[in-house]
């Protein structure tokens, strides 16, 4: 009994990295000169895109406190309308209602007109204006005197740091806008307390000062915060158009792959023809004067060149026909025709045909096939190729008085495993994944006399994968080379178990009445020798 083979890893082809780097500099290098492009074209330290959305953002904040500021003109107002004459309470009013007006005009306006650099330079002036005179109305109002008492300092110095609060959240989207706009009034402020020359106003001019520089600060964070939010958006816009144009490009280039491919097998189909015409005649004719059917050669050496004739011409037909399964595999029309096999009996048949050739070079083969083993579901001509494959490649790699074992059996998950072990002179490891892909022949093979085109085992391998199975290779120098292949369990036939047969209902209904005639006599006494 052979042990079960473990379930193999499938090895891939290396991906190609070192395309990797030079795009990665080519990004680079394409973003450091649209900083320096963006340093020299915009109006503050950030991208000329986002000088515009930060104006955006402060216009349409203004727009939505339109309100707010409007009730707090009219709550100052009223407020100063009780402690000094109505007159210019009324007057300090409408002037605010006519700055506020002109502001909210100007950012309808910003909105509604088209992205351009000169004009986002010319309404970042305009705003910054606007609102140095909106500050300046409200120091008019601020540092008018309201008496030496502390209740009207106290209410100075609510109404300062309020103005001061609410002009540094509209504006935090464009910092320097807030700054001039409350620091005419908070140095108004700072300068009437001082001018008391009171240690009570001396305290509140300084914390107005304080005041003013939290708020700054607030207002430069806000300003730091929403950058930021613009760049990584940005960021990410970036991203996402750089993979959709990847995804154009890889697209583009996979329909392109798909034509030549298509082109390729078109090419392949019709050279085939064209060259196993003239390929069946090389054969025919080599074969015949190989073999002398008419008259013996006058020269001897004639012989030895129809033997090397017809030899490769035998070569040069598998190879045309591993490219024709090869391409045909790849290009997805390769068809199976399933039906029951028995792994063991194509092992056996194989070992049989290639006997002679191991027997020339003194290779001995050894036969371990697990008893009574059930069929598989598979392609009986697939199955074959990849047995042959793996037996031609050890007999071919393995030195004069080498070793082969076959072995057949169960794995671990309930499918079968082929194995096919050689004691020849290994593959490296870094060498692997290049004798798995088309055409690849490792540095031994290269060495060998017997040198192939490398589609041995990548015929091989896609023959196992349509079946749903695993191919490993596992390789030493200088000790040997093993392949095994699985099933999967759902190709294994197993025998199902015979039905319950229920038996079968009567022809007719038998009768329910008591008079019904008794079954165990005789319709007719007549031959019988029983009398009534």
């Amino acid at each position: 009994m052979s042990k079960p083979a473990d379930r193999p890893d499938v090895f891939q082809l290396p991906a190609e990295a070192p395309m990797a780097a030079p795009v990665i500099d080519r990004r680079v290098a394409a973003r450091r000169v649209r900083e320096a492009r963006d340093r020299l074209t915009s109006t503050g330290a950030t991208r000329p895109a986002f000088d515009r959305e930060l104006l955006r953002q402060y216009a349409q904040t203004r727009i939505s406190a339109s309100y707010v500021v409007m009730l707090l003109v009219v709550a100052t107002g009223l407020l100063f309308g009780f402690w000094m004459q109505p007159v210019p309470a009324v007057a300090w009013t409408l002037g605010m209602f006519c700055i506020h007006a002109v502001i909210m005009r100007n950012c309808s306006r910003f909105l509604a007109e088209p992205d351009s650099l000169t004009a986002t330079r010319i309404w970042r002036t305009r705003f910054v204006l606007l609102d140095l005179l909106y500050g300046l109305c409200w120091t008019a109002i601020l540092i008018h005197p309201t008496g030496p008492d502390m209740t009207s300092n106290t209410v100075m110095m609510f109404l300062m740091l309020l103005v001061v609060a609410v002009s540094s959240m509209l504006a935090a989207s464009l910092p320097i806008a807030a700054l001039v706009a409350t620091a005419p009034v908070t140095t108004a402020i700072a300068v009437n307390f001082a001018l008391s020359h009171t240690f009570d106003n001396y305290v509140l001019a300084l914390l107005a000062l304080a005041a003013e520089g939290y708020f700054a600060l607030l207002a430069r964070r806000l300003h730091s915060t929403t950058r930021d939010t613009l760049e990584a958006r940005a960021e990410k816009d970036a991203l996402i158009g750089e993979l959709e144009q990847a995804k154009a490009i890889s697209d583009e280039a996979r329909h392109r792959a798909e034509s030549a491919n298509v082109a390729k097998s078109r090419f392949l189909a019709q050279m085939s023809h064209e060259l196993r015409t003239p390929l069946n005649a090389i054969l025919g004719f080599s074969e015949v004067m190989k073999s002398e059917i008419f008259g013996e050669h006058v020269v001897p050496t004639y012989k030895e060149y129809s033997a090397d004739i017809h030899n490769s011409g035998v070569h040069l037909l598998n190879l045309i026909n591993e490219i024709l399964d090869l391409s045909r595999i790849e290009a997805g029309r390769y068809e199976l025709n399933e039906e029951a096999v028995s792994l063991v009996h194509v092992v056996a048949d194989c070992h049989h045909l290639l006997k002679l050739r191991a027997s020339n070079r003194g290779i001995t083969i050894y036969e371990v096939f697990e008893r009574s083993m059930p069929r598989i579901w598979g392609d009986e001509r697939a199955t074959r190729q990849i047995v042959l494959n793996l037996l031609s490649n050890s007999i071919k790699f393995t030195p004069r008085g080498g070793e082969i074992w076959l072995k057949v059996g169960w794995t671990a998950s309930g499918g079968q495993y082929l194995s096919v072990r050689d004691t020849g002179s290994g593959i490296p490891a870094d060498e692997i994944p290049i004798v798995l892909a088309s055409f690849g022949q490792g540095s031994n093979s290269i060495k060998s006399a017997e040198q192939g085109a490398g589609l041995g085992l990548p015929i091989a391998k896609s023959l196992v994968d349509m079946h749903g199975g695993t191919f490993t290779l596992k390789s030493k120098l200088r000790i040997g080379t093993e392949v095994i292949v699985t099933f999967p369990p759902e190709r294994v036939m197993s025998a199902l178990a015979p039905t319950a047969e229920e038996p079968s209902p009567p022809l007719q209904p038998e009768p329910t009445d008591e008079k019904r005639p008794a079954r165990n006599k005789p319709i007719m006494s007549a031959g019988t020798g029983l009398g009534t």
